[in-house]
């Protein structure tokens, strides 16, 4: 099995969907424990003086007045992590508790936390044991790190609370534990608070949103491409010197996209043939304006991910010459603000999609085509209500749209008076991509029925590749009605899956 081995100066992208989707193990670097090592004694010879230290030897948040003597700050640990596991609602998935877990890991082994090495390392012993502590939907802020959901998995580490095995059962952290020789850990001064001031949650969240947005842009360019060519459009507007004299290169990309899938067409072109049109709708000629967009936003946030990946979040940090300081970095506006844009662009692409489906089902704007690509109009609806289904889809992504980040609720007595709701833009952000999967779905699904009964005409190889894996794949072709939602839920898993891109690509080569 492929291992990740973490060092002092953070994590790739591609280690976090090792860890979190594919169960890779996690081992630490000589350095990181070297790292650990020397930080904590930074802490102890801190905890040993008098004079009072904020997450050494003093309570947390606004009751961080109070000093605490030696004798409780072992308690004082356990407390922090036992009084913010206060999670509630449904269960954060697995991958999700993965990623949480690993990242918080990363900042851990920067050496500027001061947790020592043992505890580090049984934070790799549950990852690699495949232990998934029990994580809540609701209970993180995004400020002063994801606490709730952090603590629910510092609690594991302690032996207290549920977890999942690598079973799937769910069981008392303890026995899980114990079942694979690993021992709770006894917290000390400042590592209950090391535990869970980070971003990671939603910072996990959002490199596994950028993978599958990664996945879902192309396959957009895709379907695209396929309903620009159902409806006879031009290709014209793809040349890539129209889209030089606008060079964002997200456009350009797209554009280049769908040109690869056209290329061969005998379907495109005919836009002036009996019933002369000068241009196609916007939704067909602005596909790569749009799609290119969010293209360049997920750059951007991509570019976020990569310094936070780079970081060392937590409160207080220890500093390379000795200091232990407070500060402000577990804040997660910088994270929440990219999930809030991811979730627009989102919302625009599976808008402009089903603005595409619906030009192909309607016998007025879709230049010959049947009513609702129906066998028999009247007798059979054909894929009316599959059109409902993807209108109810992008109402939910629109509303998916709405920034959590915009909204700010003060906690802690005011002293954390002002929250980057991070976490909610994560938990939104994954619904939206689930949701956009399945609005691209239906425009595949459409789209390669209405190509099928353009006869006569020649569809591009790619098209071609594309309906044949897409009708082995079990979605049906056109015909008769018919029960239609096990063949939309094929074509969701078709594109899901990766496999939509797979069937271009063996004919165009790889898409931007």
């Amino acid at each position: 099995m492929h291992t990740v081995v973490v060092g002092t100066s953070g994590v790739t992208a591609s280690d976090v969907l090792a860890v979190a989707r594919a169960g890779a193990r996690v081992e630490l670097s000589e350095e990181a424990v070297a790292a650990l090592a020397a930080a904590r004694e930074i802490v102890e010879a801190l905890a040993a003086k008098p004079d009072p230290v904020y997450g050494v030897s003093t309570g947390f948040g606004a009751l961080a007045t109070r000093h605490i003597s030696p004798e409780l700050r072992a308690q004082l640990q356990r407390n922090i992590v036992r009084s913010h596991a206060a999670g509630m609602g449904p269960r954060v998935e697995r991958e999700v508790v993965r990623a949480l877990m690993f990242l918080r890991l990363k900042t851990v082994c920067s050496g500027r936390t001061g947790v020592r090495p043992e505890v580090a390392q049984t934070m790799a012993d549950l990852l690699n044991a495949g232990i998934t502590p029990v994580v809540h939907e609701y209970g993180s802020l995004g400020c002063s790190g994801d606490l709730a959901p952090l603590s629910h998995c510092a609690l594991a580490l302690m032996g207290e609370g549920d977890a999942e095995g690598p079973d799937g059962a769910v069981r008392p952290a303890a026995e899980l534990l114990a079942a694979h020789g690993i021992q709770p850990v006894e917290l000390r001064e400042k590592e209950g608070l090391a535990l869970l001031n980070g971003t990671d949650g939603m910072l996990g969240m959002l490199v596994m949103a950028l993978a599958d947005l990664d996945t879902l842009y192309r396959s957009a360019d895709i379907t695209a491409a396929l309903s620009l060519e159902a409806l006879l459009g031009t290709d014209r507007v793809l040349a890539p010197e129209l889209h030089a004299i606008r060079p964002h290169p997200g456009q350009a990309a797209s554009a280049a996209n769908m040109l690869a899938v056209l290329k061969g067409s005998g379907l495109t072109g005919h836009h002036q043939d009996d019933a002369p049109r000068v241009q196609d709708a916007y939704s067909v000629r602005c596909a790569p304006q749009v799609a290119g967009a969010g293209r360049d936003t997920m750059a951007h946030a991509r570019l976020v991910a990569e310094r936070e990946l780079a970081s060392a979040v937590d409160n207080p940090v220890v500093l390379p010459d000795g200091r232990v300081e407070s500060n402000g970095n577990f804040h997660g506006a910088p994270v929440a603000y990219v999930l809030d844009f991811l979730a627009i662009a989102a919302a625009d692409l599976g808008s402009i999609a089903e603005r595409r489906t619906d030009r192909l089902l309607d016998k007025n704007r879709s230049h010959g085509l049947p009513p609702f690509l129906a066998d028999d109009a009247g007798v059979d609806s054909g894929l009316m209500i599959a059109q409902y289904t993807q209108a109810a889809l992008v109402s939910e992504l629109k509303r998916l749209a709405v920034p959590a980040s915009a909204d700010s609720i003060p906690s802690s007595a005011m002293q954390e008076d002002h929250v980057s709701m991070g976490w909610s833009a994560a938990r939104k952000l994954r619904t939206a991509v689930d949701n956009l999967t399945r609005v691209l779905a239906v425009e595949l699904y459409a789209a390669t029925r209405a190509v099928e009964l353009r006869e006569g005409l020649t569809p591009a190889p790619a098209t071609r590749a594309v309906i044949d894996a897409v009708r082995e794949a079990g979605v049906q072709g056109p015909g008769p009605d018919r029960f239609l939602a096990p063949d939309l839920a094929a074509a969701d898993a078709f594109v899901r899956d990766g496999r939509l891109l797979a069937a271009v690509e063996t004919v165009t080569g790889p898409l931007q």
